[in-house]
């Protein structure tokens, strides 16, 4: 159930039994050159959908401005500072507990959110809000491995497109047919969480945006696959959550 699409009746109906919310954040940015400029905020918003049909739970509407600077080089990048980030996440989250939700679930798709995110979460009450990435669960990340190995890479990777190829089409492959350099393990180690250059530097490492990813690998029937996997996976999360925020003192 969508939020924006409900009567405030009709919420009010929902919260009388004692619900967590869902709230999705992903980015705006590019993704290489087969790769929407909304994967991110597409993904994580699917997700949560799919994981609300399955736990009977409400998604809030999607955080699709996020921090980006690295990849504002690349024509439709939109980035907003961390603290903005942080400051807003902590007053939607607020809204919603004062609303009246024992606590809010947010499904993460963009790396660079994490450590603003963590930062509202300590500014609110504690244990009220988690925080979980769509790809992190085991069972979603064995499937990723699977299905791409190594050139699932750090960004624009195959699984978040074969994702929005399932929801919205697949576009050309275009210069992403071509297998990116391959990133090693000290490289992704030292720029997990999105910590990547300045976007002049950036653009002249990863000319393309992709970042040890090979977008081209991407199916529509993986995306289906992966989508799957996630929705039951995140779910599964969110009722775990749900029940403990169920069981809290007041």
């Amino acid at each position: 159930m969508q939020l924006s699409l409900m009567t405030w009746p009709e919420v009010e109906t929902h919260l009388s039994r004692g619900i967590c919310a869902l709230l999705p954040i992903g980015s705006t940015e590019q993704h290489g050159p087969m790769g929407l400029i909304g994967t991110d905020a597409i993904c994580a918003e699917a997700v949560a959908l799919r994981a609300a049909e399955q736990a009977n739970a409400l998604v809030a509407p999607v955080i699709a401005y996020t921090p980006a600077p690295f990849n504002t080089g690349f024509p439709g990048t939109l980035s907003i500072t961390p603290d903005l980030l942080t400051a807003l996440v902590t007053q939607i989250c607020t809204g919603l507990l004062d609303q009246g939700f024992l606590g809010v679930f947010i499904v993460n798709g963009h790396g660079a959110n994490i450590a603003p995110v963590t930062c509202a979460m300590e500014a609110l009450p504690q244990d009220s809000v988690t925080l979980q990435s769509w790809w992190a669960p085991s069972r979603v990340n064995q499937l990723r491995t699977d299905l791409y190995g190594a050139w699932e890479g750090m960004h624009a990777t195959p699984s978040e497109v074969a994702i929005t190829q399932a929801l919205h089409g697949a576009r050309p492959a275009g210069r992403a047919a071509t297998p990116p350099r391959a990133l090693s393990a000290q490289f992704i180690r030292a720029h997990s969480g999105d910590r990547h250059g300045p976007p002049g530097e950036h653009c002249a490492d990863f000319p393309d945006g992709r970042v040890g990813s090979h977008s081209a690998l991407a199916t529509p029937e993986d995306g289906a696959r992966l989508l799957d996997a996630a929705g039951q996976a995140i779910a599964d999360e969110f009722l775990t959550f749900e029940n403990a925020r169920r069981l809290a003192p007041a």
